[in-house]
C-alpha cells in the first residue's frame, strides 16, 4: 500500500503536500538522490546541479525523486593541518548518514552522487548495506590547469613546495602556479584517489561506464546525469540490487582496474571496506597478487605517465580500458552492470580516438606492473602498501630517521636534514593513533620537489594522497599506537625494503626488540571528546580497511 492510500499515514501526507507533492507523486516509486555537495572544495561543487538533472530523469521515467545531501571533507584544504585527521573518518560518517536516510525513508531506489576521495567508497558502502536498486554517479574530474605552457594539477602545487625550499622557485612563482593549477570545479585532475575510485565504481558495476569519465564542467555531464535518473528506474524494474552486482568477480575486476590504471594506495583501504560491507572475502595480499600480474596500461599522472583524466576521456575513457583488459583476458565477464550491458558490450561501444596515446595494450604497457605492492615482514607483520608507481622493482637499505609527528618530519625535510639513503619512519599516524590516518602529501611532495623522491624511502602507519609518489610505504600494520613493531624503531636502525621479494624488514635482533617492547608506553593523544574519540575506540586495522565496528 502506498503512502497515498494508507489511512494511517495522513499525518505523513500532510508534510509531503507541504513540499508540493501530489497524490500521484506519492503513488510512484520514490528514488532517493544522495548528494555529497559541499561548498568547501571544488571537487563536489556541481552536485546540486547534477542532482536536479538526475531528478528530471527520475520523473521522466515515472518515479518521484527525493533529494538529500551529506558531508564531504576536502583533503587538499585540510592537508598539513589538524583537520586532515577527519578525512578518513568522514568515509564512515558519510556511509552511515546515507544508510540512515535510506532506512528512515524507505526509498525504492537510490542514486548516490559522489566526487572527492572518501565520498565514492562511502556511497558504495552505504548502498551495500541498504541493498535497494542503486546507481552511482561520479561527478567528474577537474580540467587540468595551464602554466608555463604545460598542463598542471594539484600534484605540481605540493611538489613546488620542495622546489621553493631548494631555490628552484620563489614565492611569487609558487603563488602564480597556485592561481593556475586548479581552473574550476571537479576532482583532482589525474589518477589520484578520486578518479581511481570513480573507475572502481564503474568496474564494480554500480556506475555506468562512460558517465564518470565526463569532466565535471563539460556540457555533456548534465545530460548524462539525467540519464542516470532513468537508469535508476530501469534498475528498479530489473531489481538490480547491489547484492546482485557486488560479487567476487566484480571485486576482482575493480582491483584489476586499480592496477591497470596506476591507481591510488587509498584504493586498498576502500576495496577492503567495500568487500566487508558486501559480505565478500578479500585479503590485502590478494590485492598485491593482482597488482603484480597486471601492468599499467594508461599513461596517467602520477604512476603511468604525464597525461590527465581529461586526456583519458578524450582518448576513449574507461570503456577503452575495458576493451584492452578483455582482449588480454584479465577481466571476469560473469558480472552484472547496473545499466544492463555486459562488459563485452561496453568494450564494443568504446570510441577510441584515432592516434590516441593514453591507453596502451597489455602487450605493450606503459609500465610492466601495477602501481601497488603489498609487503610483509618484521616491520609490518600484518602487511603494508608500497606505492611502486609502475617503477621497476627495487631494494632500499638504509638508516631510520624516526618522527612521531608529521610536523616534525616536514621541518626536518625543509631544513635539509634528510639525505639520500635515509628511511624516514613517520609513526603514530595510523587509524587509531592519528587518529584518522592522515595523508602524507606534505611529506612526499617536498621530498620529490627537493629531488629525493627516488633516493629516500618513507615508511608510515599513515596513508598517502593519490598525488604522492616516490619510494613510499604506508598502512603499516599493526600501527604504532597499538604497539606494532614500527613503534619500536629507533634512529639509525637499518630497514630493508625489497619490492621484488615483497618484504620490509627491521634489522634489529629480536632480543633487543623485546627489551624495547617491555619499556614502550602508548603515547597520550590529545583529542577532544566527540567523533574522533569514538573513531579511536572503534576503528580497526588498516590491513582490514580501517572500518569501524
Amino acid at each position: 500500500m502506498s503512502i497515498a492510500d494508507d489511512p494511517d499515514r495522513a499525518p505523513a501526507r500532510s508534510h509531503l503536500y507541504a513540499m508540493g507533492w501530489s497524490e500521484e507523486d506519492m503513488r510512484r516509486p520514490v528514488v532517493g538522490i544522495a548528494s555529497t555537495w559541499t561548498g568547501t572544495m571544488p571537487c563536489n561543487l556541481t552536485h546540486r546541479e547534477l542532482a536536479a538533472h538526475v531528478a528530471e530523469g527520475v520523473r521522466a521515467a515515472g518515479g518521484t525523486p527525493m533529494e538529500f545531501n551529506t558531508i564531504a571533507v576536502s583533503d587538499n584544504l585540510t592537508m598539513h593541518t589538524p583537520g586532515m585527521r577527519t578525512s578518513l573518518v568522514s568515509r564512515e560518517v558519510i556511509a552511515d548518514s546515507i544508510e540512515l536516510m535510506g532506512r528512515a525513508h524507505g526509498f525504492d531506489a537510490l542514486v548516490v552522487i559522489v566526487g572527492c576521495d572518501k565520498t565514492v567508497p562511502a556511497g558504495i558502502m552505504a548502498l551495500a548495506r541498504l541493498d535497494v536498486p542503486s546507481v552511482v554517479l561520479y561527478s567528474g574530474t577537474m580540467m587540468p590547469g595551464r602554466w608555463r605552457g604545460r598542463d598542471v594539477t594539484i600534484q605540481d602545487m605540493w611538489e613546488a613546495l620542495g622546489e621553493r625550499a631548494v631555490g628552484r622557485l620563489d614565492q611569487a612563482e609558487l603563488d602564480d602556479l597556485a592561481r593556475h593549477a586548479c581552473p574550476g570545479a571537479g576532482t583532482c585532475a589525474a589518477q589520484y584517489t578520486a578518479n581511481t575510485m570513480g573507475g572502481v565504481a564503474d568496474f564494480l558495476g554500480l556506475a555506468p561506464f562512460g558517465v564518470g569519465d565526463i569532466p565535471a564542467v563539460a556540457e555533456e555531464k548534465n545530460a548524462a546525469a539525467r540519464r542516470i535518473g532513468e537508469i535508476a528506474m530501469e534498475a528498479l524494474a530489473r531489481d538490480a540490487r547491489p547484492s546482485r552486482v557486488l560479487t567476487e568477480d566484480a571485486l576482482h575486476n575493480a582491483i584489476v582496474s586499480v592496477a591497470a590504471m596506476g591507481g591510488s594506495t587509498n584504493a586498498v583501504l576502500h576495496l577492503l571496506a567495500i568487500a566487508r560491507e558486501a559480505g565478500l572475502s578479500l585479503r590485502i595480499d590478494e590485492i598485491g597478487e593482482v597488482c603484480r600480474q597486471v601492468p599499467i596500461i594508461t599513461g596517467l599522472k602520477p604512476s603511468g605517465g604525464e597525461h590527465t583524466a581529461l586526456d583519458l576521456w578524450r582518448a576513449g575513457g574507461t570503456s577503452l580500458v575495458v576493451r584492452r583488459l578483455l582482449e588480454a583476458g584479465l577481466l571476469r565477464e560473469n558480472v552484472t552492470l547496473v545499466d544492463g550491458r555486459t562488459l563485452a558490450e561496453v568494450a564494443a561501444d568504446a570510441q577510441e580516438t584515432p592516434g590516441q596515446q593514453v591507453v596502451a595494450s597489455v602487450a605493450e604497457p606503459f609500465k610492466p606492473r601495477g602501481a601497488l605492492a603489498i609487503l610483509r615482514g618484521s616491520l609490518a607483520p600484518d602487511g603494508c602498501v608500497l606505492k611502486l608507481g609502475g617503477k621497476d622493482d627495487f631494494r632500499h637499505e638504509g638508516p631510520a630517521k624516526v618522527f612521531d609527528s608529521e610536523k616534525d618530519c616536514y621541518v626536518a625535510i625543509q631544513d635539509g636534514r634528510i639525505v639520500p639513503g635515509d628511511v624516514i619512519v613517520l609513526r603514530y599516524e595510523g587509524p587509531a593513533g592519528g587518529p584518522g590516518m592522515q595523508e602524507m602529501l606534505s611529506i612526499t611532495g617536498p621530498l620529490v620537489g627537493r629531488g629525493l623522491g627516488s633516493s629516500v624511502a618513507l615508511v608510515t602507519d599513515g596513508r598517502f594522497s593519490g598525488v604522492s609518489h616516490g619510494r613510499v610505504v604506508g598502512h603499516v600494520a599493526p600501527e604504532a599506537y597499538h604497539g606494532g613493531p614500527i613503534a619500536l624503531v629507533r634512529d639509525g636502525d637499518t630497514i630493508v625494503i625489497d619490492s621484488a621479494a615483497a618484504t620490509i624488514e627491521l634489522v634489529v635482533p629480536e632480543e633487543e626488540l623485546e627489551l624495547r617492547r617491555a619499556s614502550w608506553q602508548r603515547p597520550e593523544r590529545e583529542v577532544e571528546r566527540g567523533v574522533l574519540t569514538k573513531y579511536m575506540a572503534t576503528v580497526g586495522s588498516a590491513s582490514d580497511g580501517a572500518v569501524t565496528a
